[in-house]
């Protein structure tokens, strides 16, 4: 059985390596198949992109290194079933927002 203080997963007691997504792992600033929709801040976007074949919205946060724009993986990737979920409910969100604010 897992003996105490052992990690269940791992185990070998250091941490993973924190990894930086880089143009192999997702869109970069110059990806042909990514359209910048709306800039909310100075490093978050939302974009629509096309990625094996399927469509998604892409709301993320980016960093720059060595001049180039890269995509972290804070962010959230939606299919477009989930999309037009959000999309239905936004006056509900915003309605929700308004009672909270």
């Amino acid at each position: 059985m897992w003996g105490k203080g052992k990690k269940r997963f791992g185990g070998g007691g250091e941490p993973a390596a924190k990894r930086q997504a880089t143009g192999d792992d997702g869109p970069s600033e110059s990806a042909g198949d990514n359209i910048v929709v709306a800039e909310i801040s100075k490093n978050k976007r939302v974009a629509v992109r096309s990625w094996k074949g399927k469509v998604f919205v892409d709301i993320r946060e980016f960093y720059v290194k060595d001049g180039k724009t890269l995509p972290t993986r804070k962010g959230i990737s939606l299919q477009m079933d989930q999309w037009k979920i959000l999309r239905d409910n936004i006056k509900a969100i915003d309605e929700a927002v308004k009672e909270n604010a």
